[in-house]
């Protein structure tokens, strides 16, 4: 989210929400606050809690360009959690429940 337009939260918070109406449990790294004093690696500390708490994570386009994102990807693949494109996901939700 660092070096995003308002730290990328309004396409967080969109992904999240249409996650949410398919069903979704969602751990949303934008709806965890703003907190003064707070450095990144405090973020990233308490995000990273959050992180082992997910079944899988989804990232959304840039993720690569976001030093934070790269770590949570790089952990989550460790721990052999699926890392799949947001979008790519709520496209396949869309398609199955279409033939349903």
């Amino acid at each position: 989210m660092t070096g995003f337009e308002d730290f990328n939260f309004p396409a967080f918070n969109k992904m999240a929400a249409d996650l949410r109406a398919r069903g979704y449990v969602v751990e949303n790294p934008a709806e965890h606050g703003v907190v003064d004093g707070a450095e990144w690696a405090d973020y990233m500390a308490y995000d990273l809690t959050r992180l082992g708490l997910c079944g899988q994570v989804a990232v959304l386009p840039g993720w690569e360009n976001s030093k934070g994102a790269r770590l949570e990807v790089h952990i989550a693949r460790e721990l052999g959690m699926p890392v799949v494109n947001a979008h790519d996901l709520l496209d396949q939700l869309q398609g199955d429940s279409q033939s349903s």
